[in-house]
């Protein structure tokens, strides 16, 4: 590193009239080195990482669990990181070392799974002003107390349009905080712990275009297991007059609750993964929406078998 500082220092003596571009170019030179070193690093453990001029724009990982404090710091110096994709048990990025990633301020999209933070870990992220999309996956999982309520600091990120969370205990609180994320166009959740309850405060993402609404998880030890999702979901949803698009997995609906949708002016498509639902209710549910494209297929008996074992009251 110095010995290249100190060929830039020589060449700027050596041209007294140097060109500004070529001025930048060699004071990033430094810089390109790192994102080079730190990119054979992640290569070696597994990682993908693409490059633009020498910089270092997009890392991904299917299999983070080798990654720990020093590998989560050198990511951390990638200043013109866009996109970062930390999949595969990536449980070594804790609330200790979610805070190598704050520095990201280039990124755009963030993709996780199984990392280990709390409520409070999460806040760290509100410092990557140009995030657009975040999906965590597994956060916390099992249960450690995370409830969600961390993404209230999200309200921060400007252009953040697109979050999926997804199976983990994220639960009411969580759907609170994330209904105070006005900027939001696009909202995925499925297999946590949150409720019919929980549903409503949707009604405040005036602006929301996309829902994905799965089924919760269950819960064991004698509590009980109250549907998150049913007919009487219908109701909320058909509230929510700015959605073009909706999905809805592990259900048993009826054309009865589902006809409720004609109240969304904007409604193009409607996407039922995993329902259980007549095929008879269907057709009448395409008559009555002749302008929104409806995606179905039957249950197979493996499916259907499953979804029983998850509606279980």
């Amino acid at each position: 590193m110095q010995s290249m500082t100190h060929s830039v220092r020589s060449e700027l003596h050596r041209h007294v009239a140097f060109p500004l571009g070529a001025l930048l170019a060699c004071l990033a030179l430094p810089l390109a080195a790192d994102d080079a070193k730190v990119a054979s690093t992640l290569r070696e453990l597994g990682g993908i990482v693409a490059e633009v001029g020498g910089a270092v724009t997009k890392v991904a990982f299917k299999d983070c669990s080798k990654l720990g404090d020093a590998e989560f710091r050198h990511i951390g110096q990638l200043k013109s990181l866009k996109s970062l994709t930390l999949y595969g048990k990536c449980h070594g990025l804790t609330d200790e070392t979610i805070v190598h990633l704050a520095g990201l301020t280039a990124l755009e999209e963030l993709g996780t799974d199984g990392i280990q933070v709390t409520d409070a870990g999460l806040k760290h992220l509100a410092a990557l002003p140009n995030l657009r999309s975040a999906s965590f996956f597994h956060i916390a999982f099992p249960d450690k107390g995370f409830s969600g309520e961390g993404f209230e600091a999200f309200k921060t990120l400007p252009k953040l349009e697109r979050l999926t969370v997804a199976g983990t205990p994220f639960n009411d609180k969580g759907m609170a905080a994330v209904a105070g994320l006005a900027q939001l166009k696009e909202f995925r959740t499925w297999h946590t712990f949150q409720t019919q309850a929980g549903n409503e405060h949707l009604l405040k993402l005036t602006g929301l275009r996309t829902l994905m609404l799965g089924q919760r998880l269950r819960q064991y030890g004698g509590k009980p297991n109250g549907l998150s999702i049913d007919d009487s979901t219908i109701a909320t949803l058909a509230k929510m007059k700015s959605l073009e698009s909706l999905s809805l997995d592990e259900v048993r609906l009826t054309h009865a609750g589902l006809v409720q949708l004609k109240a969304l002016p904007e409604l193009k498509r409607l996407t039922l993964q995993r329902a259980d639902i007549s095929e008879a209710d269907i057709a009448k549910l395409r008559a009555d929406l002749p302008n929104v494209t409806i995606e179905w297929k039957p249950l197979t008996d493996a499916e259907r078998k499953g979804l029983e074992g998850l509606l279980k009251q």
